[in-house]
């Protein structure tokens, strides 16, 4: 039985067991919905503590559902990657840091333990272990080893390329990099404080994680957002996904060797975040989403700032959107490259903008719309081609489109108080989840209390969907190329490895 949590978003909990552990999966890949994450549980020596959990959004009607499955001391949870090949890392994830085990898993290497953590004092110095990379067997097939460590100022990761000539036949990820235990950090702040972590896991999605974490409290609290504060959380998000779109293409024109493109991105990307921290006091707007509301106003002068911003932006913009697509040399390298067919998105769960670029119509802002979009009547950016070129349309269309709902925002933002007279954590075990539509795409956050202290909390960012694609997105494309096809698809490192 499915028990609804307090959140403006149809999110419901409960409680399985493994058969209805399976079941559930089956009956959401049945019904053409997907697995949003995987995550478990532990405490030592807390009876019941030890849980597999996954998050499943079903349609956009019936919202979410948390299923948990609790598991007894050394007792693994049925494997769900046959059903959600996302699953996979995601399991393997779960095993390296609450050590619960999914039964008859095909791929039981270690993910984020790059097998240092069991290391006995100081690691300093200490080499990874050994990985066993899929090795391509032919002839004329080599490889070639990138990262984690790169060219100039890009997180760690490391891409084994397996090729013939210039010809991509495999592509296998080893990622883990920038784990820094931010679960276990989680269970170390007061539960009032943590939604400055949670802004952290992600930069460049402060304003998603934030808002996601503080939706999680609110609901384990049963606080009510005031409108005014709901609305500036949404403004502030959709000046984040402006910022991060401005500056991908840009550096999507850079990857094809058009320096055009990203001088003219890079300096609007910079007025943005220049006039976010005037009226924000933060060019990334870190800090400014807080439990039961927002920590910053917007008066009439932002307000009217803020829209001659938007207006001064959109028609460079459409000029821009031109100049790249009557671009024979960007076409060239757009069209056609890195293609994920709509029919692969859906099997491997391609989410986000890159989702929506095959075809994959998800987009929490339109349905189960979260107030204040509710009323604001979205309009969801698709395209079927799955390429860099429709992942690039995408992101134009986003933009548009975000430009015309801050306008939306500015001008309808009700009066009222920014944050909620008082939140009171429970004094029992209580839970709580967020689940906001990022730029990126959609992050989630999962939160238990007990006693008002944070038991577990558990952040997902969709590049943990999106990773998986990617290998498949660069195969029989060449080399050369996959700097762009990765671009198109900016996935985080920081918010996957955790």
């Amino acid at each position: 039985m499915l028990v609804a949590l307090p959140t403006p978003l149809p999110i419901r909990h409960g409680v399985v067991d493994r058969e209805g552990w399976l079941a559930v999966a089956q009956d959401v890949l049945a019904g053409g919905g997907r697995l949003v994450s995987l995550w478990g549980s532990s405490s030592a020596g807390a009876e019941g503590a030890r849980a597999a959990h996954a998050a499943y959004a079903f349609s956009f009607e019936s919202g979410l559902a948390w299923i948990e499955l609790p598991l007894a001391p050394g007792e693994g949870y049925p494997d769900l990657a046959p059903l959600f090949p996302a699953a996979a890392r995601l399991q393997r994830a779960a095993r390296d840091l609450d050590g619960i085990q999914a039964t008859d898993a095909a791929d039981t290497r270690p993910w984020l333990d790059h097998g240092l953590w069991g290391a006995e004092g100081d690691a300093a110095g200490a080499l990874p272990a050994d990985y066993a990379f899929v090795r391509v067997q032919g002839e004329g097939v080599h490889e070639i080893a990138v990262g984690p460590v790169h060219a100039g100022i890009i997180e760690p990761g490391h891409f084994r390329f397996s090729v013939v000539g210039e010809k991509v036949l495999r592509l296998e990820e080893r990622l883990g990099y920038k784990h820094k235990g931010i679960a276990r950090r989680f269970t170390e702040l007061p539960a009032l404080e943590a939604h400055r972590l949670a802004g952290r896991v992600s930069g460049d999605s402060t304003v998603a994680y934030a808002w996601a974490y503080c939706m999680a409290l609110e609901a384990a609290a049963g606080c009510a957002v005031p409108a005014r504060a709901a609305w500036l959380r949404a403004l502030l998000l959709e000046r984040e996904r402006v910022a991060n779109h401005l500056g991908d293409l840009g550096a999507l024109g850079n990857d094809a060797a058009f320096a055009l493109g990203l001088a003219q991105f890079a300096r609007l990307r910079e007025d943005w975040q220049r006039l976010s921290m005037a009226l924000f006091g933060h060019r990334f707007m870190m800090d400014r989403i807080v439990p039961g509301g927002v920590a910053v106003d917007l008066d009439a002068e932002g307000r009217r700032r803020l829209l001659a911003q938007c207006d001064a932006l959109e028609p460079e913009l459409r000029q821009l959107r031109h100049i790249y697509d009557e671009h024979a040399g960007l076409q060239d390298r757009f069209i056609g490259t890195g293609r994920v067919t709509p029919q692969l998105a859906a099997q491997l769960g391609l989410t986000g903008l890159a989702g929506r670029a095959s075809a994959q119509t998800w987009d929490l802002r339109c349905a189960p719309s979260l107030p204040p979009y509710d009323g604001l009547n979205v309009n969801m950016a698709t395209h079927r081609n799955g390429d860099v070129a429709a992942r690039v349309s995408v992101r134009f269309d986003e933009l548009l489109e975000s430009l015309r709902l801050l306008r939306l925002l500015c001008l309808g933002l009700p009066e009222g108080s920014l944050r909620a007279e008082a939140l009171s954590l429970p004094a029992g075990a209580a839970r709580g989840a967020g689940w906001v539509e990022g730029w990126r795409g959609e992050v989630f956050v999962a939160l238990e209390l007990d006693a008002g202290a944070i038991r577990r909390c558990h952040c997902h960012d969709p590049s943990w969907q999106n990773w998986p694609v990617l290998e498949h997105a660069v195969i029989g494309n060449i080399v050369p190329d996959f700097p762009l096809i990765n671009k198109s698809f900016n996935l985080s490192y920081a918010g996957h490895d955790l």
